[in-house]
């Protein structure tokens, strides 16, 4: 919504258009349908689309546990998912980007600080950090960029009940330099920052309220 109150006109894709359509309410955002995992779904969604000036890839599975406890499937679900997915995102919508467009991808705090249960999300994550980096260098002059969230108010917590959220952002809001969790507006603003900034590439925006840190 960030980057349609900047006047840009909108494209959100996912698996469910119906509630895309429901979740963006606005004559300047059409929804479309894409899964990443799915090489035609996405060549489908590139030929519909035409050229395009930014892309932003936000998709994401994870595989949380000890290496006790995780799964190939689930491991290979979020590489396929998170890494494999955007890259084949690049390869068909790089070549409809225009002049001085850019590519956003999105990785996580877990690939720059290790903590127990999180073996799966961390190898994704940094998995994402290299690829924005290589994507910059072999599609270059087009910008790719990531952004790395940290613990984040958004419905990815709700598993753990209300007052297991409340009490796990608390006690994240009270160690973290920031003193606060973060919000979905902070991410927004470093996506647009990413989107916007025509002399910076390659580079993992950390949106983490300097959590790594401590």
């Amino acid at each position: 919504m960030l980057a349609r109150s900047e006047g840009a006109e909108v494209i959100v894709a996912g698996r469910n258009k119906a509630a895309l359509e429901q979740a963006y309410d606005d004559p300047g955002i059409t929804a479309d349908v894409v899964d990443v995992s799915d090489d035609e779904s996405i060549a489908e969604l590139a030929r519909r689309v035409g050229s395009l000036d930014h892309v932003v890839s936000t998709v994401s599975a994870r595989a949380r546990g000890t290496l006790a406890a995780l799964e190939r499937a689930s491991l290979a679900q979020s590489l396929d998912t998170k890494v494999l997915g955007p890259l084949m995102l690049a390869k068909a919508l790089a070549p409809r980007m225009n002049l001085g467009g850019s590519l956003v991808l999105f990785s996580g705090v877990n690939a720059f600080k290790v903590n127990v249960g999180y073996l799966g999300v961390a190898i994704t994550n940094g998995a994402v950090d290299y690829l924005t980096r290589s994507l910059a260098v072999e599609l270059a002059p087009l910008r790719v960029n990531a952004v790395s969230p940290g613990v984040i108010d958004t419905g990815a917590w709700d598993a753990l009940g209300e007052e297991g959220k409340q009490e796990f952002f608390a006690h994240t809001g009270s160690t973290n330099p920031a003193g606060r969790i973060g919000t979905v507006d902070d991410v927004a603003h470093a996506v647009l920052f990413a989107m916007t900034n025509s002399f910076m590439t390659g580079m993992t925006l950390k949106v983490d309220g300097g959590e790594p840190l401590v």
